[in-house]
């Protein structure tokens, strides 16, 4: 099986009351934690290492590479995460996995695990586009957080054109653990998000926008020259790695992960 901590804890904490015997635990963990395909090695202990599995970028990868990967994966029970993924992947991955959640906006699919294991974290993640143009990256971030366990929210198309749209939705930006900012163009709406809450904000530049946004290099260097201080830049049109970035707040904000620091300090 791959191991979440989750999964593990509970494993361990099933043993420890003598609801699982030995050998039950002993089949549980003595599979190897990689598997060795022609063209790739699965890691399996990733979520173990960082709370949530490897994800399978199927950008450059064929639709019959994405499929054996994602069988090794689902194969142990956790399920799987595929980023950038062309129309022709997502309908080979739907018809042989059910229950798959889609988003083909977003060009991503999730899996769920055959167990579901609830994950301790702060409170929600909410993803934030300045445009319609950047729901994409955003619906990436948005399934991507989802898949880690995070409960997710959105506001889209609240851009600083129209400042009050932003300005409309406060309450609802002081409520998440964890905002993430996506916006192309000129990139400004993650300082003006930044500057109005203390949450941790997580800015995502995309491509979108006329000549002079040079592809999401006018953007991104907005949100790294924000005069907002603390706010996080992530790579242009990186929806997962914005929802990875909150997951890992998310997660050692919750209030377990103050209490076994504090039991190990």
């Amino acid at each position: 099986m791959s191991i979440r901590r989750e999964r593990l804890r509970a494993l361990l904490d099933g043993f420890a009351r003598g609801e699982v015997g030995r050998e039950e635990v002993l089949t549980r963990l003595d599979r190897a934690p990689v598997d060795h395909l022609p063209f790739a090695v699965v890691d399996h202990h990733r979520a173990l290492r960082l709370g949530h599995p490897e994800a399978i970028l199927c950008e450059g990868k064929a639709v019959g590479e994405v499929l054996e990967i994602a069988r090794a994966m689902a194969g142990r029970g956790e399920g799987f995460l595929a980023t950038r993924a062309d129309p022709d992947t997502l309908e080979a991955l739907e018809a042989e996995f059910a229950g798959l959640e889609v988003s083909r906006r977003g060009r991503i699919a999730h899996l769920p695990p055959d167990e579901a294991v609830g994950t301790e974290v702060l409170g929600t993640v909410l993803v934030v586009s300045a445009g319609t143009a950047d729901i994409p990256v955003a619906e990436e971030a948005v399934l991507s957080a989802r898949a880690q366990g995070n409960p997710v929210r959105t506001r889209y198309d609240v851009g600083v054109a129209g400042l009050h749209r932003i300005l409309s939705v406060q309450d609802e930006l002081r409520e998440a653990a964890v905002v993430v900012v996506v916006a192309g163009m000129d990139g400004a709406l993650p300082s003006v998000v930044g500057g109005l809450i203390a949450t941790p904000v997580i800015a995502v530049p995309t491509s979108t926008g006329y000549g002079a946004s040079m592809g999401g290099i006018a953007a991104l260097l907005t949100m790294l020259s924000s005069c907002a201080p603390g706010v996080t830049v992530v790579n242009i049109d990186n929806g997962y790695g914005a929802a990875c970035a909150a997951t890992r707040i998310n997660q050692c904000a919750s209030p377990r992960s103050r209490s076994v620091g504090s039991e190990e300090g």
